[in-house]
């Protein structure tokens, strides 16, 4: 096949931060999804309905001239929660709320300490429909990195969804064969996202050669079992698992250092690279419900009624992006070719 066109697709799962960053990173994202799930580890975090909207507005602001892009919110949960906040985020259209375990990534030091204690907030987003979006790793030094989603998943994701059966659910950004038998094996409330890095790439390409600082997130790439388990549950075309880029943007010289920052930014060739994934998997029929259906239909938002068109055309993602600042970003998959282009 050499063209492919789907429904506009949307990503569930990414970072955009804030300032003079939104001018790159809201249009990178505009050019081909419709819409995105809004990760709210900002400094200072966004941990209410106020913050919430401001912040939209800033990337309303951002948005291409033209574009119809929609910003979904998100909130960031603490151990000050409140169930009124929950109430008050949902009557001002905020969609979800994000558990990071404090510690686990970038922006997360203010993040939650005793998981048990935020049930009653559990309880109030099960009751008023906001989706709960986890970032399944404990951060207990004494667990090795490459095991903290398996060790999260015993600890505490079963017991969410055990004592929360109609609270939706997202694993994010999952990264083993694990996280996946854990999502296929439970109800019609738990789905996951995956990023492209974890379809590309596994810690090989992190650390063989030397270390490779814009291969680096978190949760951290894994062994080469773990891509093929991801690979495989995409293209059998299970609804369980859909789109979330995790796109994060840093500074170069903030990813290039004795302490380089997590995340790949991803934004200018994700779906490009999704794509080549599936063509690489010989399942282009499944990439349409991955990338355009299935976080739709979880979050019960409609499907886009835009298309986008993809060729079988090489290009080369460039080497860096440079911003109004002065500051330079480099890209996912930077200086290498990809196999497929928006038209």
């Amino acid at each position: 096949m050499q063209q492919i066109t789907i429904t506009t697709p949307d990503d569930w799962h990414l970072h955009f931060r804030d300032g003079e960053m939104l001018h790159e990173t809201v249009p990178a994202t505009a050019r081909c999804f419709a819409r995105a799930i809004v990760m709210p580890n900002l400094v200072p975090p966004v941990i209410n309905a106020k913050l919430a909207n401001e912040y939209k507005s800033r990337i309303l602001a951002a948005r291409p001239k033209g574009s119809h892009f929609q910003p979904l919110m998100t909130l960031y949960l603490t151990n000050q929660t409140t169930t009124q906040d929950i109430i008050d985020a949902k009557q001002a259209g905020v969609v979800a709320a994000k558990l990071y375990p404090a510690g686990a990534t970038t922006n997360s030091a203010q993040a939650v300490i005793g998981i048990e204690a935020l049930y009653p907030v559990f309880e109030e987003m099960q009751k008023q429909g906001l989706l709960l979006l986890i970032h399944g790793e404990v951060t207990e030094n004494h667990v090795d990195i490459f095991d903290r989603e398996k060790v999260f998943i015993d600890q505490y994701m079963i017991k969410i969804v055990q004592a929360f059966p109609d609270l939706k659910v997202v694993f994010e950004h999952i990264t083993t064969s694990d996280a996946a038998d854990f999502v296929l094996a439970s109800s019609h409330h738990v789905a996951a996202t995956i990023t492209p890095q974890h379809l590309l790439l596994n810690r090989n390409d992190l650390l063989v050669g030397g270390v490779k600082p814009h291969n680096y997130c978190l949760p951290v790439l894994k062994r080469s079992t773990h891509q093929q388990a991801l690979r495989n549950v995409v293209a059998s075309g299970s609804n369980k698992f859909f789109l979330g880029t995790d796109s994060a943007p840093h500074a170069k010289h903030a990813k290039e250092n004795a302490c380089g920052c997590a995340g790949c930014y991803s934004a200018w060739s994700a779906l490009e690279l999704y794509t080549q994934v599936f063509d690489e998997l010989n399942a282009l029929d499944k990439l349409e419900g991955f990338a355009s259906f299935y976080g739709a239909d979880f979050y019960g938002l409609p499907r886009n009624t835009t298309s986008v068109t993809l060729a079988k055309q090489s290009w080369t993602v460039p080497e860096s992006i440079n911003l109004a600042d002065g500051e330079a970003i480099v890209p996912f998959f930077a200086g290498q070719q990809v196999a497929w282009k928006i038209v």
